[in-house]
């Protein structure tokens, strides 16, 4: 078990614990650890309430002071040190009324969504386990700290975390948590379609996101959900883990819908990359020679053409075919990749005002026409990439 991350903070807890407060490590930290997965981010919470813990370090920011997180800074190193607290009534079935500070430990994770979740752990690696989260973990069991109904009625992004730890962790979801899930899952179209893209991106890309997503359109979830209620995910299958802007290019590759990809509030990088690949869908039937392939490998990289041949199972069992396997594979790939003479535009030793001076002409639409055919020439090495090769191919090739 790594321990090297719960050790860099075991003096924060030292010190909260030296100014007569309790201090633990809790949730998804402690769970991993007990679990042996690697550890990304430390968790602590503690009685002090957030007045104490900045009373007691020196360099602190205030991310959350009202619902009780303060950032301690200790070694160049920011980590959330959150007050006990219990809630008040949830509000839209996805956050509460009032937090309340409280200093029992058993108060604060007892507020938790999942038992495997609401596991403390001090300083010393001793772990204080009221719901028995260890046993579930030791049965590989998703299990709601008290009942499920009530879990869910207070925030129903619990329903798609339980599912997400499914597909991450390959485990069982207990079977009233289950019934529950399908009971309470309409309470999901209350939640933000941020969240909601937080954690369906998580669940995608889990190592049994093939099992999971059918259970998605079991339970009827995308109903609620902007953008993909308009689309029949239960047509759509997975057999890997996969991306979410990959799904949701086959979604819309194969069953046209002219619904905006702003409803999804993702990045534009997001966008792009779905766009992308729906593209690169259309374009996959022309890739029959090894000519086209060069410049299909200059238009899309190795790493989005690998990734689209590590999903070939997911992109057929969708009928997107990716061509021959003779032409297109990832040796052929490979090999192109590391030889290409110019990997963008700019890399070529003209530009279009080289062009226009040469041919004296004026700018118009056919000038991004003539570039193109540039790039396609070098990339085939059907001319050198110097100035005056290129010029002279410009002017015995293109007609204006």
């Amino acid at each position: 078990m790594n321990k090297d991350l719960f050790l860099q903070a075991a003096p924060i807890l030292q010190e909260i614990q030296d100014n007569g407060y309790e201090a633990y490590y809790v949730g998804g930290a402690v769970r991993d650890y007990l679990m042996d997965r690697p550890i990304h981010d430390i968790d602590i919470t503690t009685s002090a309430s957030p007045d104490e813990i900045e009373g007691i370090f020196t360099n602190t920011i205030p991310i959350g002071k009202e619902h009780g997180t303060i950032n301690v800074v200790y070694n160049h190193e920011n980590y959330e040190v959150t007050t006990f607290r219990a809630e008040g009534e949830y509000e839209d079935h996805r956050r509460p009324s009032e937090v309340i500070f409280v200093r029992d430990l058993y108060k604060d994770v007892e507020r938790r969504d999942f038992t495997i979740n609401a596991i403390a752990m001090d300083n010393q690696f001793n772990i204080k386990d009221y719901f028995n989260g260890y046993s579930d973990i030791q049965n590989k069991l998703i299990k709601t700290v008290g009942n499920p109904y009530e879990r869910f009625n207070e925030d129903a992004l619990r329903i798609l975390r339980g599912l997400r730890f499914k597909s991450q962790l390959r485990f069982e979801i207990d079977s009233d948590a289950y019934k529950a899930m399908q009971e309470k899952i309409a309470d999901t179209e209350y939640l933000s379609i941020e969240r909601i893209i937080i954690e369906l991106r998580k669940l995608l890309e889990g190592t049994d996101a093939s099992i999971v997503y059918p259970l998605l359109n079991e339970l009827q979830f995308f109903k609620y959900v902007p953008f993909f209620k308009s689309f029949n995910t239960s047509a759509i299958e997975i057999k890997d883990p996969i991306k979410l802007e990959l799904l949701i290019a086959i979604m819309s590759f194969k069953q046209s819908s002219n619904i905006s990809l702003s409803m999804l509030k993702i990045s534009n990088d997001s966008k792009k990359k779905i766009q992308k690949y729906i593209t690169l869908f259309n374009k996959l039937p022309d890739i029959k020679t090894k000519k086209a392939l060069k410049v299909f490998v200059y238009d899309y990289g190795i790493s989005t053409l690998s990734y689209i041949l590590d999903m070939k199972d997911t992109l057929a069992a969708n009928q997107i075919e990716l061509g021959h396997p003779l032409i297109f594979n990832i040796e052929s790939i490979d090999e192109i990749n590391q030889n290409l003479i110019i990997r963008q535009r700019s890399d070529m030793m003209v530009n279009g005002k080289d062009i226009l001076e040469s041919l004296n002409q004026k700018g118009g639409p056919w000038l991004k026409d003539v570039l193109r055919n540039i790039e396609c020439a070098i990339i085939n090495q059907e001319i050198p990439n110097q100035k005056s090769e290129i010029i002279n191919w410009v002017k015995t090739h293109v007609e204006i």
